[in-house]
């Protein structure tokens, strides 16, 4: 396991398995704490880091273990940056069901996305759509998200 360092610029390439993304999760928290994150930051990041990489791994790679997810992230003064790419086709964001529309809300699609632009101050999905790359930063208490060029506000 790496030493975290005050700010740095990282990459790991993992398999298409949970278990490497948990690592993944672990390694980043770690380096949020010696940046002195506040926990909720660090809440928000791990949440919005898991349903990325979950989906990367389930949706993009098909658990295909063959397959890699690449994962670059870096802490840039009161800002953290991550980009996650898998092998996946892709996939276009305004296909996916709105979670919160009457008809679907006892369907689980959807609710990942939801929850990384709720989380993360920015979330940006870049064509084919299987690149993903999202920020933090200190003190903002909701999204800016971006699905195709189009800007949602937050909360």
């Amino acid at each position: 396991m790496r030493q975290p360092s005050k700010e740095g610029s990282f990459e790991e390439v993992i398999a298409s398995d949970p278990l490497e993304a948990r690592r993944v999760q672990e390694n980043i928290e770690a380096l949020l704490r010696s940046n002195r994150f506040e926990d909720r930051e660090i809440f928000s990041i791990r949440l919005a880091l898991e349903e990325a990489l979950i989906n990367a791994i389930k949706h993009g790679n098909q658990m295909d273990r063959a397959k890699k997810v690449t994962i670059n992230y870096a802490v840039k003064g009161d800002r953290f940056e991550i980009l996650i790419k898998d092998e996946g086709r892709g996939f276009d964001p305004e296909d996916v069901p709105d979670c919160m529309a009457v008809e679907n809300l006892e369907r689980p699609c959807g609710r990942g996305l939801l929850l990384m632009k709720h989380y993360m101050t920015e979330v940006v999905f870049h064509p084919p759509g299987n690149r993903l790359a999202m920020s933090k930063i200190r003190g903002t208490p909701a999204a800016n998200s971006c699905v195709n060029g189009h800007h949602f506000p937050g909360k």
